[in-house]
């Protein structure tokens, strides 16, 4: 195999699986941000800091305000590591190695990106952002399911995983 192709399929879904991480850290930031009457900025700001954006963060924000760090954590394009972001470079890496992947998978991921675009083009309400990030891990089940469902079990499936597993194992260091 192709190092280009083994690099396009672990960054694919390494961003994929950073996404869903993503999605379940705003989530806990939300739901104790609801619980705390005082201090939910420093439940924001916890955050940030845990999916280490706290510099790209404070570059162009004045405090933790949830619908900023929301906005920022979704769909900020100046911020690589926003949700739009990430899905759009798992889309380029699935791009790049198309011919390695089925057609069930690459349309999930397609679909995914096609999605999210129309999803997150506008700031994300806080009564609506449950169903959003709902949303984002269930696109990310769907592309996992497709590829455990659809592809051979060779060494492409095997960098796939390679991708998942070490963006859960730094997610969870």
């Amino acid at each position: 195999m192709l190092g280009k192709t083994a690099g396009g399929l672990y960054w694919m879904f390494r961003s994929l699986e950073r996404a869903e991480n993503t999605a379940r850290l705003i989530e806990a930031g939300f739901r104790i941000a609801l619980t705390r009457s005082t201090n939910a900025e420093a439940e924001w700001q916890s955050v940030i800091t845990t999916l280490a954006a706290r510099t790209a963060y404070e570059a162009g924000h004045d405090g933790y305000d949830s619908a900023q760090v929301v906005d920022f954590l979704l769909r900020d394009t100046a911020n690589p590591s926003s949700v739009l972001s990430i899905i759009k470079s798992a889309r380029d890496n699935a791009r790049l190695v198309r011919t390695a992947l089925t057609t069930e998978v690459w349309s999930a991921v397609n679909e995914t990106w096609m999605l999210f675009t129309d999803l997150l083009k506008d700031p994300t309400p806080e009564t609506e952002l449950p169903a959003v990030l709902a949303t984002i891990r269930q696109q990310s089940g769907l592309v996992r399911g497709a590829l455990y469902g659809t592809m051979l079990r060779n060494d492409i499936y095997d960098f796939c995983r390679l991708g998942t597993y070490i963006e859960r194992m730094d997610n969870t260091a």
